[in-house]
């Protein structure tokens, strides 16, 4: 018998929960045992309700492929053969926020790549380099839930990785006004180009709900905990565009910004290259050895030479200079569906297991 923890993953066939599955093959802590879906998916076997829809750039790992299927609604029967979940359901934000509390109250800890319960109060969205502290939220919301060792945690949007974690490096330096237009890829929408050929050379100047994300994630996850809840940051103002283009994975941003203590360019770069949190000192398994990357050259970074940088966990910028109306400004590249997605709640699982809130059932 393993002694990793047993992992269920919520949604597992679509592209959210593909990744899941592939960044947790031969994971040193964590084994993929169950895979629940739809209930039209229930009852085949993994490889079965996939079909032709694998859309991982990697094969399908043996170990999931005749996995049966459980249907994600029969939350009791889940929950009975894992230590915790991660959350990739496609349905409404509602049904969403129900089924999660549900496993949860199963005393089955929820780490959820969905944002229906990311404005919850008692409920943690983190980065784990940037406010693993928020974690101890979850005292407040178990006595909520009235469980002992199930809870929600859930990660932020993708579109604010590729700058959240650079204003989080620049803090001392005191950013107050952030203008940022984000370059979003199509797997964001949990599409590949044979899934939308209407984005071949195409842009789309609007993506739902991002926008408004975009603007108050990141005071979300630079809030305190005050009262049991997590109170956001009013110290920053972002304003923010979101706009789909022809790229399959890599979210870009470009990014103006206003300080209140004046840096020069090299102690901003240097910032970036030392900045660091729990996850590098922890040495967790899914960590980036080096968080962010500053790149000299003016053409970087770059979706097809940069994306993949640090397994998909790390952040590239490049082209720090100083701007005429804002202070300074700068392009940021993050991978959207690792980093920004499944691999952003693993580390944060990873983090919640050094933590003590995940262990063995």
């Amino acid at each position: 018998m393993s002694d990793k923890l047993k992992v269920g993953i919520l949604g597992g066939t679509g592209m959210v929960g593909q990744r899941f599955i592939a960044l947790l093959e031969n994971h040193p802590w964590f084994e993929v045992t169950t895979i629940a879906a739809s209930p039209r998916s229930a009852g085949k076997t993994y490889a079965e309700a996939v079909g032709d829809r694998w859309k991982m750039s990697t094969p399908m790992p043996e170990a999931v492929k005749n996995l049966v299927v459980y249907n994600v609604n029969e939350v009791e029967k889940v929950a009975a053969t894992v230590d915790f979940v991660f959350s990739a359901v496609d349905m409404s934000k509602d049904e969403i926020k129900a089924i999660e509390d549900a496993y949860a109250k199963t005393e089955t800890p929820v780490v959820s790549n969905n944002s229906a319960h990311r404005w919850t109060p008692d409920v943690p969205m983190v980065v784990p380099e940037i406010n693993p502290d928020h974690m101890k939220v979850i005292d407040f919301q178990k006595k909520r839930l009235g469980t002992t060792r199930g809870f929600v945690a859930v990660k932020p949007n993708c579109s604010i990785q590729s700058y959240a974690p650079v204003l989080t490096a620049w803090k001392e330096f005191e950013p107050y006004e952030v203008v940022a237009t984000t370059y979003q890829a199509i797997s964001g929408a949990g599409k590949t180009f044979k899934d939308w050929p209407e984005m071949v050379e195409n842009i789309i100047p609007f993506i739902g709900g991002e926008e408004e994300k975009s603007e108050k994630e990141p005071l979300r996850i630079w809030g305190k905990i005050e009262d049991g809840v997590i109170v956001p940051a009013d110290d920053v103002k972002i304003t923010c565009q979101c706009i789909r283009v022809p790229v399959l994975n890599g979210h870009t941003a470009a990014v103006f910004v206003k300080f209140r203590k004046q840096p020069t360019k090299e102690q901003l770069i240097q910032k970036l290259v030392e900045f660091k949190g729990a996850p590098q000192e922890l040495g967790l398994p899914s960590a980036p050895k080096q968080f962010i990357q500053y790149m000299e050259e003016d053409n970087r970074p770059q979706v097809t030479l940069d994306v993949d940088y640090e397994n998909g966990m790390g952040v590239s910028v490049g082209r720090i200079r100083e701007d005429s109306i804002y202070d300074w400004k700068f392009v940021g590249l993050s991978h959207n569906t690792v980093r920004g997605a499944a691999g952003g709640a693993v580390l944060c699982a990873e983090l919640l297991k050094a933590q003590g809130y995940i262990t063995k059932k």
